[in-house]
């Protein structure tokens, strides 16, 4: 007798892999879980997800690029791989908000910027960054929900979710403030903290500078402070004392000013060329070494912004005069006292052949008769306006050049050319900051109502900086040491991809899993292939079938 059974087709199903293998793969290879859970005690009978891999699935979610918000975390996960990318036996359902808010609560018991500084440590260290040059800033998160009242009694080391000077020019929304020092090969942050939302720069560089600089020494090697001029107060220069910077001269210091325009015509003697000089002064008791710089770039968007203000100045002051020499002075005298004091004020125009003369009044109605002498005289100023060339050449002097201010005075140990270069490096760290505000950011808008929970995020966001920035910088070293390239947007091969571009390149890749034992992963073409054989077995494994 024949037997009839027939094979059963196995069942399969698809996750989405995308990118989110290379953030994985970056979070382990720094070891960045199993420090947090090492650092943090926890109780591992009571968890099956450990707070390293909740962060893990945090970090993961917020270089998803998905715009899923932190108690979404579950629906991300759904279509994923959760157990290749978290962790053998870990499920979505797993990272619920009740698992995450624990871990964040952990987190903020253990101290989020204590526990960021270990893991930025382990991090440059595996990556080998030199962290020579240290940049600071800060930029602020406007934030959902309700808070307690700026009134209400303040718990210390809890920050304040309140109304403040907004980078969003969002005044009218609460906020919190995040400051960033990040190193500068990679842009990797090696310190943050949260701080409130009503902080200034000025104040809070200046706690920072006291109480996290022999740390920062100590911990990462750092021997320069680079900052913008925020940091450039007498006070907090005279807090540096035991570390060098550099620091970009506030613009309304008014020696500065006098500086640029002594320097500025010999350096802008070629409009097209940058041009700088160096000299040395002294402000807030601290001797320093300013260097003017010209930059034919902003002296071009010097020109129409210059050219637009004069005019309108202009135009105002003529009008103010013309108004002026309709008033009638009871006297001579009178009239040259208010010329005198309008002309003191006058910033655009200077008055020409300007004189006083008697304009003969009579009273009543009517034209007066033939010959009647007037019964009174009347003043009035009479005058010829034109522009000041020269104001307009300041105005310009001050838009093309700026200074940059170092305590470092031995050019052999640091040069002109090489402070300029290090300033300018300044945004990396503006870039991490527009990175974390990218709409597509899990937290580019922060909705969690416990300001403790929020500063715990706060840590996990600047991770999400972490591993973009050193995921970044790994590929583009992998690439260089094997001469290697990858296709930018357009065909063309390049060198130093972003990781933007590397996610967007991975997006389409998909694991197949046929039956409970079979996995292929789909989408796979020779330049993913190289780019991770370039990267390693830890990432090769990630894409490849039963990994």
């Amino acid at each position: 007798m024949k037997n009839n059974t027939s094979i059963l087709p196995q069942k399969s199903s698809g996750k989405l892999l995308n990118h989110l293998g290379l953030v994985a793969g970056m979070y382990d290879e720094l070891g960045l879980g199993e420090l947090i859970d090492s650092l943090i005690p926890q109780d591992e009978e009571q968890r099956i997800v450990s707070i390293g891999q909740a962060v893990k699935a945090m970090v993961v979610n917020g270089l998803g690029f998905a715009n899923r918000a932190l108690y979404l975390t579950p629906h991300f996960f759904q279509d994923k791989p959760v157990d290749r990318l978290i962790g053998e036996g870990i499920e979505a359902h797993h990272l619920n908000d009740t698992t995450l808010g624990r871990a964040l609560d952990d987190i903020y018991d253990y101290n989020p910027e204590v526990l960021y500084r270990n893991l930025a440590s382990r991090a440059v260290g595996r990556l080998g960054l030199l962290t020579r040059f240290a940049h600071l800033d800060s930029t602020s998160f406007h934030t959902d929900g309700r808070y307690p009242d700026n009134g209400s009694e303040e718990e210390e080391g809890v920050v304040q979710i309140t109304k403040g000077y907004s980078r969003d020019h969002r005044p009218d929304l609460n906020q919190v403030v995040l400051q960033l020092i990040c190193e500068r090969q990679a842009g990797i942050p090696l310190l943050m903290k949260s701080l409130s939302g009503n902080s200034s720069d000025k104040t809070d560089f200046r706690k920072t500078v006291q109480a996290h600089i022999d740390q920062m020494k100590n911990d990462f090697s750092m021997e320069y402070l680079v900052a913008d001029s925020a940091l450039y107060t007498a006070e907090t220069l005279r807090e540096l004392s035991k570390i060098l910077w550099i620091s970009r001269v506030p613009e309304i210091l008014s020696l500065s000013q006098e500086i640029i325009h002594a320097v500025a015509p010999d350096l802008m003697k070629d409009p097209e060329r940058a041009a700088f000089s160096s000299l040395g002064t002294e402000y807030g008791d601290v001797r320093q070494r300013w260097l003017v710089v010209y930059s034919p770039e902003a002296y071009q968007r010097g020109i129409k912004s210059v050219n637009k203000k004069c005019l309108k100045l202009s135009t105002k002051e003529s009008k103010q005069f013309e108004k002026l020499c309709k008033q009638d002075f009871a006297c001579e005298a009178d009239a040259l006292k208010v010329l005198s004091r309008f002309e003191s004020r006058l910033k655009m125009l200077s008055i020409h052949d300007a004189q006083v003369v008697a304009l003969p009044r009579h009273k009543g109605k009517g034209r007066p008769a033939k010959g009647k002498k007037p019964d009174f005289y009347v003043y009035r100023i009479e005058g010829n306006s034109a522009i000041l060339l020269q104001e307009r050449i300041r105005l310009l002097e001050r838009k093309s050049c700026f200074i940059l201010a170092t305590n470092q005075l031995d050019c052999e140990e640091l040069s002109d050319t090489e402070l300029l270069e290090v300033y300018k490096d300044q945004q990396k760290v503006e870039r991490g900051f527009r990175f974390l505000k990218d709409p597509m950011f899990m937290a580019s808008t922060l909705f969690l109502k416990s300001p403790k929970r929020i500063m715990a995020l706060m840590m996990v966001m600047t991770l999400c900086l972490l591993v973009y920035a050193a995921l970044e910088h790994r590929i583009r070293k992998a690439l260089d040491i094997n001469n290697e390239t990858f296709p930018n947007q357009k065909g063309k091969p390049v060198s130093n991809p972003t990781a933007r571009w590397i996610f967007q390149f991975f997006s389409g890749i998909y694991l197949l899993i046929i039956g409970s034992t079979q996995q292929v992963v789909l989408n796979l073409n020779e330049h993913h292939m190289r780019l991770l054989k370039l990267l390693g077995r830890r990432y090769e494994k990630l894409y490849s079938g039963n990994g």
